[in-house]
């Protein structure tokens, strides 16, 4: 059977940068289109050139992918031809060889926001597309507002549609601006688009997710005939985000009727790198990964009930909808207090860990674990706590170093500028290889801000570990939660702090008290031997 080809087009470096929070350096731009383009989709928007800085550095630097990179502009003015408009210019010398014009499809917006008549909008994406075409460019037409525009007026909504495509437009794409329309509207408002004379195989879906209805409005798209789909990494976007294209990929390649019925240039080899180029993104961003993401979410295939740990034992099947590693994620077994003694099993075999069955270490260690999650722990969110606690219970944790005491202070004091800045500063005594080391750090980074005094903690016990120093030094802290677990003056904390290192693994490390500093000085020691473990290999 001959599969029709869905083409996947990426906006993540234009429409994704309008997400709250979100600003791209010229390089961060370049690292993502290469990420983009190893996952295997047919176009990149690099963004709108001339609109700024960055985006213009992008294209005087853009790397070479396999991918069509696209550049991003809008149609001519009114009263003047696309040969002498200076906007369309700046846009066409990027150099690209697509480029996607955006041009408004909805009466009101003509009238009230462009202050034209409908005719003169016509002319203006008529004109521009065919002065692209005239230029050697592949020409798209970016439909801004159609679903709402056909819904006012269907004849000039069309109408804009067939200027675009009689000028040569390759691809039409059909947006849902201001993410508002449901599925089955989309889906019939498509339908009839075709039946008026546009082919599908000229059409692309662009949906917002302001209802929460991206990634379904968009399949609804495909259903009806599109051929185009777009959308960015992890849904990002202004106000509510755009289609997810972490969601709509593995959605396609894995799931009936897309899997047989269409293909799409992301091989199910480049499917498997899905999960870590989600959370490059995030890195890149500075975000923690939202846990519970489709697919590529930390907790996407998370088994927490032990009914549900039982039955994956015998059969991932029973609880899971795709095999993980299909898109690059594992299964997780964590431990909690809805934890039976098949969690654990599961769980402790992922971590080398062998327990004999019916050894009554199982019992102890399972009731060790619900009594301290009574106290506030969460092993169900630091992986890598569980499995010091565990060895440590079964015996089989190394002591690699032993922390003698430690002490923190906090100053506030006016600098040289007459402004009151806080200085924190900490003291660790650790005793390694039978020798004792101290070692004194401040909280101050490089531009002289102060980080707070679990920073100075962390530099002082990560700063002298004798012969284990040079195996924790790619190390770094990169997440910091902090939870108050239980009220009034019998109040926890609870600190959840995320670790990194050079070979790219992520864990999590947790620590409970009623002081923070202690708190977090638990989570930073179970960071630390876990590292070290792992570095040495497990005993």
């Amino acid at each position: 059977m001959t599969k029709d080809r869905l083409y996947l087009y990426d906006t993540t470096l234009r429409d994704g940068q309008q997400t709250q929070g979100v600003s791209f350096a010229t390089q961060e731009k370049i690292q993502i289109a290469q990420a983009l383009d190893r996952l295997g989709v047919d176009y990149i928007e690099g963004g709108w050139p001339g609109a700024n800085p960055t985006d213009s550095a992008f294209f005087d630097d853009a790397p070479k992918t396999r991918a069509t990179m696209t550049a991003f502009g809008m149609t001519k003015r009114a009263g003047r031809s696309a040969e002498n408009d200076d906007v369309l210019a700046a846009v066409l010398n990027a150099g690209t060889s697509a480029v996607c014009l955006v041009g408004k499809t909805h009466d009101f917006h003509v009238t009230a926001a462009l202050g034209i008549g409908l005719a003169d909008n016509t002319d203006n994406i008529a004109k521009s597309i065919a002065h692209l075409v005239a230029e050697g460019r592949e020409a798209l037409f970016d439909a801004e507002h159609f679903f709402d525009g056909y819904t006012a007026n269907p004849a000039y909504a069309l109408e804009c549609l067939r200027a675009a495509l009689e000028a040569g437009a390759r691809w039409i794409v059909l947006c849902d601006t201001n993410g508002g329309t449901l599925p089955p509207q989309i889906g019939r408002i498509v339908s009839e688009v075709i039946a008026a004379g546009i082919p599908g195989d000229r059409l692309g879906i662009h949906t917002h997710d302001d209802t929460g209805n991206a990634v379904a409005g968009s399949l609804a798209a495909v259903d009806a005939g599109v051929r185009q789909i777009q959308g960015t990494l992890n849904g990002l976007g202004e106000r509510c985000g755009n289609a997810n294209l972490t969601t709509l990929i593995p959605t396609l390649l894995l799931k009936e009727p897309y899997a047989s019925r269409y293909e799409t240039g992301v091989s199910l080899e480049g499917l498997r790198s899905l999960t870590a180029i989600s959370r490059q993104l995030d890195e890149i961003l500075n975000r923690v990964p939202l846990r519970q993401a489709a697919y590529v979410g930390a907790s996407a295939f998370a088994h927490k009930a032990g009914l549900h740990a039982s039955a994956i034992l015998k059969d991932p099947s029973t609880y899971e909808h795709v095999d993980p590693a299909c898109v690059g994620n594992q299964r997780i077994i964590p431990m909690s207090n809805q934890a039976g003694q098949s969690n654990l099993r599961q769980r402790l075999s992922e971590a080398g860990i062998v327990v004999e069955p019916g050894d009554p270490a199982l019992a102890r260690l399972l009731e060790t674990i619900k009594a301290r999650e009574e106290e506030g722990y969460t092993y169900d969110s630091a992986q890598a706590s569980f499995e010091i606690l565990a060895r440590k219970e079964l015996g089989q944790m190394p002591a690699f170093f032993e922390v003698k005491r430690y002490k923190v202070t906090v100053e506030r004091r006016k600098n040289k500028y007459d402004r009151m800045v806080s200085l924190s500063e900490a003291v660790v005594v650790v005793k390694v290889d039978g020798d004792k080391k101290l070692s004194v750090s401040e909280s101050m980074d490089d531009h002289g801000c102060d980080r707070g005094p679990v920073n100075a903690l962390a530099k002082a016990l990560a700063k002298d570990l004798g012969r284990y120093q040079g195996q924790i030094d790619d190390m770094r802290l990169v997440d910091f939660k902090v939870r108050i677990t239980q009220g009034g003056t019998e109040a926890a904390t609870r600190v959840i702090i995320d670790s990194e290192d050079g070979q790219g693994r992520r864990w999590s490390t947790v620590g409970v008290s009623p002081n923070i500093v202690d708190a977090s000085f638990e989570a930073l020691l179970d960071a630390i031997n876990w590292k070290l473990l792992h570095r040495q290999g497990a005993a």
